[in-house]
Parts: structure tokens; C-alpha cells; sequence
């Protein structure tokens, strides 16, 4: 491709509002452009690498089994109130009526439509297993759209749905994909990591996040070196380390005016790890306490397992259950349920007294009050792993792909049902899965970038070669530049050919911009040595070959035989 004949519209800022450095670089070097919040369009250069990135999805689904279909992004509500999603998702859902008032979505994701297509075409035990993809868009009305293509209101999706008649053959499903995703990622170039983690609105039997390593991801995750331990934060298993207990006899204490962690620590000169954090919540069965370390943090998402949907409670609630204001309530005397992380099994505290301005001090779970334990804190770097004891890492990252075992949540609400060979009528089970082609192009130029651009990995790249003419209008320059253009095509190579009429330094920083893996220049050493210049993009290494061999020596720099 000519780049003078090319919408290639490269620029030398940084877009005002960019923050990530894939935002800034895919703006920069012409890929996207910003249509309106969380909305982009794809340039030809952007287009290509999602070309690149697609096929490697479609190649590695076709092997697993995956047969490709394609549904519609609008949806009817009828499906989604049959799974009773249509309820239980708020605002990010984008909605709408037709000409004759009847409701309808933008779909965020195709479990209710394919529940629709199975219940209509899948009869016997006979059907099954099947697996079914396409590659859509999306739309989610994101609150916060940023960071580029790492956060969006509209965006395309690999989604696969294995349909199968039990567990056992989920759980094959299951694992092929898991399997299929590690090799697009590897093809992709992308380091990441495979972490358990929380189903969500999917709901389901278990799931699990890929996850590429990166300061401008929003997810953080949780990662042993020792035994290979990795979740989400959400989820993550860790052992804090406990405090030195004093010996403290049970006694309240006055704390006026003290109602923070930090304030009633102030106080009484003590760490935050001697103290308990009480937080009233609301679920569906009424209020209930959740004990903390004075140190630690709940997380949010492992109290809704046990709990269901709930809310902080409010002011008056917190007075109607404890009989006090927030900040002076705590698990002793109370009649609630009781939820305590399980760091809190042992130990000496000091606790909210539930009178104003009062704390009790020497207090001791399973003798002063009754909880049930469970883990809630969100794990820390440093604390020890879950599962051996030694310290985690914690790192953020950016989801990639994710993998769900959704089992008969949506066949049953559906009726996507089969005949055994029995006759008898069960459930599909299902399974749902799900890649980002865009975020796996963030992801990778996030990884893959230095202070002059993007760095691309070879397999995605939008061209593979870069031919560059030093002076175009130096008619011996020109002329071989155009004869090395030919040879790099008719030797099957991708080329980006800068021919534009441009000083040298302009088109040596696009170069450096755009970071496709090798640049080849025609300039004065061309005339004067009969050389051409080869220099790799992200080593920077440079070879000089004679015009006759730049083919075959491009092909062999990037593994292909010329």
C-alpha cells in the first residue's frame, strides 16, 4: 500500500484527554478516531490489525469445533425477561421501543439468543454437544467510557456458546476453550495470566479471566510466584499477617467524637489491625453486619456471595439496627446476622460499643459475639498466598478474554431443552466465552511501545514491512524503492510504502510512530554503496543487503522463505 494514496493521518501530540498509553499511540499513529464517548472509528491501519486479530480467533475456533454464526446486535425483551436479566441489569443496557411500543435492547452479549436458537433447533440428546461463535458488536452504555479502546460504549466481541447434555461435558467444552484462548494470546505475542474470578451478572457455575499485564488495566489480580496462584482481587484468597495482641481485659473506653479507623487509632495509640471495622449493610433478608480488619478492606463482591445484592445501609437504618450513629457500631449485643473475615477468628479487638462517643477494647470473637466466617477482605501485596503461605504479587491488568460455566441458568428460563435417551426432558447446559479483539490490540501496544511508538508483535501488525524512500524525487532512489516494492509483494510480503514527498526526519519518526517490525530504507547508501538499509523496530538493529537480496533477507528476518 502507498502511503500517499493512504488515509494514514498520523500526529506529533498527544490527544488532549488521553491517559493510556495505547489511547495516546493508536490516536497518534492513525489507526482510531474518537466518533463520540466511548465510540471510535476504525482507520485503515486500525482495520487491519483487527483483521490480523480475528483470523487468529477464527483459526483457533474452527479448530476446537466452533461453527461461526452471526445474530443480531437488537434484541426483543421477551428473552431477556425470560432469563430475568431484563430486571437485574441497570443502566449499562441500552434500551429502546420500536413504532409499535414494543420493547427492545442493544445487546451487550447473545446468552438469551442463543438459549432462543437452542430451544427451536436442538430436540435430542442426539444434537449434542455443540459449539457455536460469531465475532459482533456490542453496545454497553459504559458510565465512564475511557482509556481508548480499553473501555467503550460500543465494541466487537468473539463470543462462543457450548451447548452440552451435563456437566462432564461442559467441563471438555470448558477446558478446550481455555486451551484455544492460550494460543491466541501466544499468537497475539501478549503475556498473560489465567485467573479464577467472579461470574457476575453471567451468573454460573465458575469462570475464569485472561489478563494482560499492564499499569493502564482497571482490574487488579493477585499472583503467586511460588505455586501459581492467580484470581482476581475480587476473589482472591490471602492470609494477613497477624498483629501482637495485647493483653487487654474487656473494658469500654470513651472515644468521643472518634468514629474513623484512623481517629479511634489516634486515640488510643494503638495499629489499625487491633481494631474491627463494622459496616451495616441491606439485602434482600433484611439488614446484617459485616466485621473486617480495622486494617483491611472489604470486598464487596465476596460479601454478595453470601448475602445476595445488598446496599450500605443508611443513617437511620444504622441507628434503627445498632441504636447509634455510624462510626460507633459494633458486632457485640447485636441480634443480626453477623459476617466476620476469617482473619478475625483470633485475636484481641477494639470494637464499636454501640452508645455514642464508646468503644469496647479486649474484645474476642467466639467468646464476645457469635459470627459466621468467611473470606472478605481484598487481598494485598505481600500478604501470604491462600492456598501456600508465601507472598503474593498483586498487578494490574486488562481483561482480554474470559471464560464462564453458565450450566442451565438461561436453557431453563428459555425452555432450551433436550430429550435423553430415556426420553426425558433436561436442560441444556451451557457455557459462554468471550475475547476483545480491540482490547487485545491495546493490550499488545501497551506492552509493546517505547518513547518513539508502538512496537507491534509481528502477527498483528498492520503491515509487515516498511519500505521508506529517502528523497522521492531523486529518480534513482524512486526507481529502486518502486523495484523493491514490487519484490517485497511478489515475494508475498505485506508492505506500507512511504512515498510521500516529505522531509526524512518526518517520515523517520512515522515510521517509529506506526512500529511495524521492519524497516527497510532507500536512501544515499542505495546510490552511493548499492545497499539498502533493514532495521528491526524493536532492537534496532540494522543490516545492509544489496537491493537483490532485500526480499529474501526480509522474509528470513521474519521467518517466511522469500
Amino acid at each position: 500500500m502507498r502511503w500517499s494514496r493512504s488515509l494514514i493521518p498520523t500526529l506529533k501530540e498527544d490527544p488532549a484527554d488521553a491517559e493510556a498509553i495505547s489511547h495516546k499511540l493508536m490516536v497518534r499513529a492513525g489507526l482510531v478516531r474518537q466518533l463520540a464517548a466511548g465510540i471510535y472509528v476504525y482507520l485503515p491501519l486500525g482495520q487491519r490489525v483487527m483483521d490480523k486479530i480475528t483470523a487468529i480467533i477464527r483459526e483457533e475456533m474452527n479448530a476446537i469445533g466452533g461453527q461461526e454464526i452471526t445474530m443480531p446486535v437488537i434484541q426483543p425483551a421477551e428473552l431477556w425477561q425470560a432469563s430475568g436479566r431484563w430486571q437485574s441489569i441497570g443502566d449499562e443496557m441500552f434500551r429502546l421501543k420500536d413504532r409499535n411500543q414494543r420493547d427492545l435492547c442493544l445487546g451487550m452479549t447473545h446468552e438469551e439468543v442463543i438459549a432462543w436458537i437452542a430451544a427451536h433447533e436442538v430436540h435430542s440428546y442426539r444434537d449434542l454437544p455443540q459449539l457455536w461463535y460469531q465475532i459482533q458488536t456490542k453496545e454497553r452504555d459504559e458510565a465512564r467510557p475511557k482509556s481508548g479502546l480499553l473501555r467503550t460504549r460500543e465494541f466487537v466481541m468473539k463470543d462462543s456458546y457450548s451447548l452440552d447434555r451435563d456437566m462432564a461435558g461442559l467441563d471438555v467444552q470448558y477446558e478446550a476453550h481455555r486451551q484455544a484462548y492460550c494460543r491466541i494470546f501466544d499468537r497475539c505475542g501478549l503475556r498473560y495470566v489465567v485467573v479464577e474470578s467472579d461470574p457476575g451478572m453471567m451468573g454460573g457455575a465458575g469462570s475464569h479471566e485472561f489478563m494482560a499485564p499492564s499499569p493502564a488495566g482497571e482490574d487488579q489480580v493477585a499472583l503467586c510466584q511460588a505455586c501459581g496462584y492467580a484470581a482476581n482481587v475480587e476473589l482472591a484468597l490471602s492470609r494477613p499477617s497477624l498483629p501482637g495482641f495485647p493483653a487487654w481485659i474487656r473494658e469500654e473506653v470513651p472515644t468521643p467524637d472518634a468514629r474513623t479507623i484512623a481517629e479511634v487509632c489516634a486515640l488510643l495509640k494503638i495499629e489499625p489491625a487491633l481494631t474491627i471495622k463494622s459496616l451495616v449493610v441491606v439485602g434482600k433478608d433484611g439488614p446484617a453486619l459485616a466485621l473486617v480488619r480495622g486494617d483491611q478492606q472489604l470486598r464487596e463482591r465476596k460479601l454478595e456471595r453470601l448475602l445476595g445484592s445488598f446496599r450500605p445501609a443508611h443513617r437511620d437504618e444504622v441507628r434503627e439496627t445498632a441504636g447509634v450513629e455510624p462510626g460507633f457500631v459494633g458486632p457485640v449485643g447485636l441480634t443480626i446476622r453477623i459476617i466476620a473475615d476469617e482473619s478475625l477468628r483470633t485475636g484481641c479487638y477494639v470494637v464499636g460499643a454501640n452508645k455514642p462517643d464508646a468503644h469496647l477494647r479486649g474484645v474476642v470473637p467466639g467468646r464476645d459475639f457469635q459470627a459466621e466466617f468467611a473470606d472478605l477482605h481484598e487481598a494485598r501485596a505481600g500478604e501470604g498466598c491462600g492456598r501456600c503461605g508465601a507472598p503474593l504479587a498483586v498487578d494490574r491488568v486488562i481483561e482480554v478474554g474470559n471464560i464462564f460455566k453458565l450450566g442451565t441458568k438461561y436453557s431453563t428460563g428459555l425452555r432450551a431443552v433436550y430429550l435423553d435417551e430415556q426420553g426425558q426432558e433436561r436442560p441444556i447446559v451451557m457455557g459462554s466465552y468471550g475475547i476483545g479483539p480491540a482490547r487485545i490490540a491495546a493490550a499488545a501496544v501497551e506492552q509493546n511501545s517505547d518513547e518513539h511508538g508502538i512496537i507491534w508483535p509481528e502477527s498483528l501488525a498492520p503491515f509487515s514491512v516498511h519500505l521508506l524512500v529517502v528523497n522521492a524525487k531523486d529518480p534513482k532512489m524512486a526507481g529502486l524503492a518502486e523495484q523493491l516494492y514490487a519484490d517485497l509483494g511478489g515475494a508475498g510480503l505485506d508492505v506500507l510504502y512511504d512515498d510521500r514527498d516529505l522531509r526524512p526526519g518526518v517520515k523517520f519518526k512515522d515510521a517509529d510512530l506506526l512500529g511495524l517490525p521492519l524497516r527497510v530504507t532507500v536512501g544515499s547508501r542505495a546510490v552511493k554503496e548499492g545497499v539498502v538499509e533493514i532495521r528491526r523496530r524493536r532492537t534496532g538493529q540494522e543490516t545492509a543487503v544489496p537491493p537483490g537480496e532485500v526480499a529474501q533477507a526480509v522474509g528470513s528476518l521474519l521467518g517466511r522463505t522469500a
